[in-house]
């Protein structure tokens, strides 16, 4: 997220970032409380996943984002939730990275793990969603809020931004903060044990990856995310393998 507070100082022309970023730099005193709220949100999410001291991290992360804004006096926009120029071209992003992700997770990742892990443990539940059709629509619901909204405004909307504005919105910044969030996502799935941490870190990359390269398009990871949890659940429903 962003602030249109920032000092009136032209960014360098290397600097990957949306039209909102493109004209001024943050201040010092600025990078430093992005920092902390991602020393504050990485924490929350191993807290909860890891260690279970907390409830869940995303209303959480949600509720953070909302009061960072407030702080920032920032629009709702400044999450990436802004309206797409084309939502054909959203839709086609949208669609590329979520088979990207399923063709690679179940090409590449799970195989290689397979060699090192048990298999990624599955959802609490996702056991009864096979040939219940009422069940499945319940499991559609939740991913299509829980998941793709909720999981996409704290993870790439808040926590990959702040870690973009730590670094000072250059260009290492923006891709080392699409690092940072992968790693706190494949966290965010610790239940899955360590294939399944290494396999939603890979999910996290590629959506980050897609949140940054549509300049800040969050709009992409959340269509694309329902995409690949869709799947999942008509997977899941129709008793196939993934």
């Amino acid at each position: 997220m962003t602030t249109p507070m920032h000092a009136a100082e032209t960014v360098p022309e290397n600097v990957v970032a949306p039209p909102d970023l493109q004209q001024k730099r943050l201040t010092t005193a600025q990078r430093w409380l992005s920092l902390a709220e991602l020393a504050l949100g990485s924490a929350i999410v191993i807290g909860h996943n890891v260690y279970h001291v907390i409830p869940n991290e995303v209303p959480i992360l949600f509720v953070l984002g909302l009061l960072s804004l407030r702080l920032r006096g920032g629009p709702w926009a400044a999450t990436g939730l802004r309206w797409p120029s084309s939502w054909r071209r959203t839709a086609v992003l949208a669609v590329a990275a979520a088979t990207l992700r399923i063709l690679l997770g179940a090409l590449v990742i799970r195989p290689l793990t397979a060699h090192f892990w048990p298999a990624p443990a599955a959802p609490t539940g996702s056991d009864e969603i096979q040939g219940h059709a009422l069940v499945a629509l319940e499991w559609l619901l939740l991913v299509w809020t829980f998941a793709a909204f909720g999981e996409e405004i704290g993870y790439r909307g808040y926590l990959l931004t702040r870690a973009a504005e730590a670094g000072g919105l250059s260009r290492p910044a923006w891709w080392a903060a699409i690092f940072v969030s992968a790693v706190l996502f494949g966290y965010g799935h610790y239940y899955k044990g360590p294939s399944g941490v290494a396999d939603s870190g890979i999910a996290g990359l590629i959506l980050a990856g897609a949140f940054v390269l549509s300049r800040r398009n969050l709009w992409v990871c959340v269509l694309a995310h329902g995409f690949i949890d869709t799947f999942a659940v008509v997977t899941a429903f129709l008793g196939w393998q993934t």
